[in-house]
């Protein structure tokens, strides 16, 4: 039986949505591989990937097909039970990471309160209340509830909410120094990504984060690595611990995890996470078995030799690229970045315009996303295709030549 839509438009958002977004002017109503197509039939090429969500495109046939049969078997039984998707996947995770346990959440932000939450109560247990500050880095970003968004490092998004939780430090990234100074035995974990994504597209000198390990040992905190969007593939190895060989106590994942599909993840140790005891932390959607089925059929997929050698050519083809086109224009400073999390720095004269590139990108029909104000950011699937890339650079030179010469 088909069901009749009511038609929407753009317009709708500004009459019936909380306007704590701003978003295009277009609405995109069906995608495929990297291609997406608005309501008026235009076809764009994805470079934003979701924000590092879509991480196989859309409409994977993979996915859909793990989608589907899930859909045709059980959707939801709380945890009270679980679930065969949620335990394959937590098999999975284990098999193929330093960890030994799972919590699965719905979000990256529930990842990251879970793994906070966690490291605190540990370190009660183990060590005492007075043990319970958190280290983060400036311009980090961890989630919007209230603990997450105080633990990342940029007041924009903590200001203006009333009292923010205590115990909780910021020091600079990539700065062992300053890290060194703040650590304390009160410290109960450091919190980095290992590329800092709304930061900027800034990966972690190999030396920073296994100086952080040294130091986490030396203290007893625990070391929490926030891999929402440096996970699941997205720099060339599964998680980018893998690539810096530091491993971390606790790491969250979410994002591409489900490859479009809402899941987060927090993977730990058993001796760290028996501290979480039954009653201490829940999440009523968390392992549900339509996202787990998902995110199994995802890490079925990415985890592959296949996939993961791909990534680092097809980075090498995005950066050879840009790094032309800002050199041509004068519009990039620098092209950084893992993989297929890329960063293009915006030269001095372009500084703070990110939001007008990615605008003139949109008007020649390429997705592209910006890391603050002063760098444009490239998040596509893991497995776009060379011909799409091409293309897709093409577009966004356009815009560029047309933005840069008006």
């Amino acid at each position: 039986m088909s069901v009749e839509h009511a038609q929407v438009e753009r317009a709708d958002f500004d009459k019936v949505m909380v306007p704590n977004y701003a978003p295009a002017a277009f609405i995109p109503v069906r995608g495929e591989g990297s291609r997406v197509w608005d309501q008026s039939g235009r076809e764009l090429i994805d470079f934003a990937g979701g924000i590092a969500v879509n991480s196989l495109g859309h409409a994977h046939p993979v996915l859909v097909k793990a989608l589907t049969d899930q859909a045709n078997r059980i959707w939801h039984v709380s945890n009270v039970f679980t679930n065969e998707p949620a335990l394959r996947l937590a098999k999975k995770l284990v098999d193929a990471t330093f960890a030994e346990r799972v919590f699965l959440a719905n979000s990256g932000a529930e990842a990251n309160e879970a793994a906070f939450k966690l490291a605190r109560r540990y370190a009660h247990d183990v060590y005492g209340p007075q043990k319970h500050e958190i280290i983060s880095a400036t311009n980090s970003f961890h989630g919007r509830t209230l603990f997450t968004v105080t633990v990342g490092g940029q007041p924009k998004y903590s200001d203006g909410f009333g009292p923010k939780m205590e115990g909780i430090t910021h020091v600079p990234y990539n700065d062992l120094d300053a890290l060194k100074a703040a650590i304390s035995d009160k410290t109960c974990a450091v919190v980095l990504e290992p590329v800092q994504g709304e930061g900027g597209v800034l990966p972690a000198d190999k030396a920073y984060l296994e100086g952080a390990r040294k130091l986490c040992d030396e203290h007893n905190a625990l070391l929490i690595f926030d891999e929402v969007q440096s996970g699941m593939g997205r720099t060339g190895h599964l998680f980018a611990y893998q690539h810096y060989g530091v491993t971390p106590d606790i790491l969250s994942s979410a994002k591409s995890l489900g490859g479009g599909f809402p899941i987060g993840a927090m993977l730990t140790t058993s001796e760290i996470a028996k501290h979480l005891a039954v009653g201490t932390h829940g999440t009523t959607y968390g392992g549900n078995p339509l996202a787990s089925a998902v995110a199994e059929a995802v890490l079925d997929v990415i985890n592959t030799p296949e996939v993961l050698s791909g990534i680092n050519a097809k980075h090498d083809r995005f950066k050879t690229r840009l790094e032309a086109i800002g050199a041509k224009y004068g519009l990039f400073s620098e092209v950084r970045g893992l993989g297929l999390l890329i960063g293009a720095v915006l030269s001095e004269p372009w500084k703070g315009k990110a939001k007008d590139v990615l605008n003139a990108a949109e008007r020649e029909a390429v997705m592209v996303l910006q890391a603050g104000p002063d760098v444009v950011r490239f998040a596509p699937s893991l497995v776009i295709p060379d011909a799409d890339i091409d293309e897709g650079l093409d577009r966004f030179e356009r815009a560029v030549a047309k933005l840069t010469q008006a």
